[in-house]
C-alpha cells in the first residue's frame, strides 16, 4: 500500500506522542533484502521519522524530508492481516522512536507473527522483537558538508553525537535474538567496526559471535552497490564476520516498495 503524505515532518522531533498512531511512510510486502533472513517473503511496516542522519540513507523520505500518513494501530493489523506473509519487519528511519511501535509489536506478537526491527540501536524498545536487527552508524555515516545531500552540513554534529549509545547496544543484545549489520564503505570502516565489537562486548552480559556480525555494501542502488560488494565480501571473509547482500537493491534497484 502507497501511502500518501498527510504531513510534512520537519524535523528529528517526529516521534508519535500518541499511543495509537503512527507516521507511516510505506506499508507493503516484499521479500527480506538484507540479514539472515533475506529472500524471505515479508511485510514491511515503515515508519517516518529518525533521530540521525546517515548521508546514505536509502529512505530519504523518512528521514532528510520525513513524509508520512498517521495509522492507528488496528488500521496498520488490518492491513498488515491483508497480506500471506507471516514474518513483518518493522523499519524506517528509526522506528523505535515512536512510542506506538512498542504497541504495534505486541499486537503482532499476540497474533503470531514473527517480528524483525531495523533500529540503529541508539533506543531500547519493552516489547517482543523475534530478530533485533541493529545497525549502529559508523563515522563514515556523518554528513559532513561535502556529503549531505541537502548542501549544508548542519546535522554532523548532532548526528556524530548521537550514533553510537553503547547502553542501548547493550540493553539490545542482551533482550533480545540479535545481529550487528555494519554498512561498509571502505576498509578503514573495519577499524571502527572491531573497535565498537569490543566496546559491545565489554558492555554486553552475552556473547556477541563474529557470526552476529553481518557486513553489508553501502548503496542505495545497483551501480553503487557494484561498486562496494566486493570490497565487502573481502572483508568479511578476512575478519570471519557474515557477508549480507541488499537483495532488493540488487532486484528493483532503488524503487519505492521493494
Amino acid at each position: 500500500m502507497p501511502v500518501s503524505s498527510d504531513v510534512d515532518v520537519d524535523s528529528e522531533e517526529s516521534a508519535s506522542t500518541n499511543s495509537d498512531a503512527l507516521p507511516i511512510n510505506e506499508l507493503f510486502e516484499s521479500l527480506q533484502g538484507e540479514g539472515r533472513l533475506a529472500g524471505v517473503p515479508s511485510v514491511f511496516v515503515r515508519t517516518s521519522g529518525c533521530n540521525l542522519r546517515c548521508w546514505f540513507c536509502d529512505s530519504y523520505h523518512t528521514s532528510w524530508e520525513p513524509t508520512h500518513a498517521t495509522m492507528g494501530v488496528e488500521e496498520i493489523l488490518a492491513e498488515v492481516e491483508s497480506y500471506d506473509a507471516d514474518h513483518v519487519v518493522v523499519t524506517g528511519g528509526e522506528p523505535l522512536m515512536h512510542e506506538a511501535t512498542e504497541s504495534l509489536l505486541r499486537e503482532l506478537d499476540a497474533r503470531g507473527y514473527h517480528t524483525t526491527v531495523e533500529t540503529n540501536g541508539t533506543v531500547s524498545p519493552d516489547a517482543p522483537i523475534d530478530l533485533a536487527s541493529v545497525s549502529p552508524k559508523l563515522a563514515s555515516s556523518t554528513p559532513t558538508p561535502e556529503k549531505d545531500p541537502k548542501g549544508g552540513g548542519e546535522w554532523a554534529e548532532r548526528h556524530d553525537e548521537r550514533r553510537v549509545d553503547l547502553d542501548a547496544l547493550a540493553e539490545l543484545v542482551e533482550s533480545y535474538d540479535f545481529q550487528l549489520k555494519f554498512v561498509v564503505s571502505e576498509r578503514e570502516d573495519l577499524d571502527e567496526i572491531t573497535d565498537l565489537l569490543a566496546r559491545i562486548r565489554d558492555a554486553a552480559a552475552v556473547e556477541v559471535r563474529d557470526t552476529d556480525v553481518l557486513l553489508m555494501p553501502e548503496g542505495a542502488t545497483k551501480d553503487r552497490i557494484a561498486e562496494t560488494r566486493s570490497l565487502t565480501a573481502e572483508l568479511a571473509r578476512e575478519y570471519g564476520f557474515r557477508y549480507t547482500p541488499r537483495l532488493h537493491v540488487n532486484l528493483w534497484n532503488d524503487a519505492p516498495e521493494t
